[in-house]
């Protein structure tokens, strides 16, 4: 180092961290015949019951009259029918649709074969039955899944046909970026 020479001093470097976001599956991702399990299973309760169903403005007694629901066929009070819908959709969103989702296009075939009571555990499973690009919306596709819901023995409890309208990822990027319009 010569007399005038300043030693060199470099900056430290900073490091981004990666940020992992999670998300559902685009369009693209999606596989045909094969069985999504969501995880975990919601053990359902009375409150949820009978927040669900006074907040919905269902009076149906056999989710909340104990006494009357002892003398009915199942001897006790069922969970309702559409929060076991909702949440067996919901139990699919963080998995599948999570930010991936443009829309949901409707809900058909919807079945209850069995009750869910109060303390039962529903799991989840999807199936995506067919999917295809959407013919007026560049960018994304349409999916439709069957959705099963299962109480901790196994036994199906709901059933639910659900159709999406879902990005492609490389046509959502650029979205994002406002590079094409949706």
């Amino acid at each position: 180092m010569t007399e005038n020479a300043q030693p060199r001093v470099t900056e430290p470097r900073v490091i981004e961290p990666r940020v992992i976001e999670q998300r559902g599956l685009y369009f693209d991702e999606l596989e045909e015949d094969v069985t999504y399990a969501h995880r975990p299973g919601r053990t359902v309760t009375e409150t949820d019951n009978v927040l669900f169903t006074t907040l919905t403005m269902n009076t149906q007694a056999l989710h909340l009259d104990a006494a009357w629901s002892a003398t009915q066929p199942f001897g006790q009070r069922l969970m309702n029918s559409m929060f076991t819908l909702s949440t067996m959709v919901g139990q699919s969103v963080t998995q599948l649709t999570q930010g991936t989702i443009i829309a949901q296009l409707g809900l058909t075939d919807v079945s209850f074969p069995h009750p869910l009571y109060h303390g039962d555990t529903l799991y989840t499973e999807t199936v995506v039955t067919s999917k295809r690009p959407s013919s007026s919306r560049p960018g994304q596709g349409v999916v439709t899944m069957q959705h099963t819901g299962r109480n901790q023995d196994g036994t199906v409890v709901a059933l639910a046909t659900r159709a999406c309208l879902m990005w492609t990822r490389t046509a959502h990027l650029e979205a994002q970026r406002g590079t094409i319009s949706t």
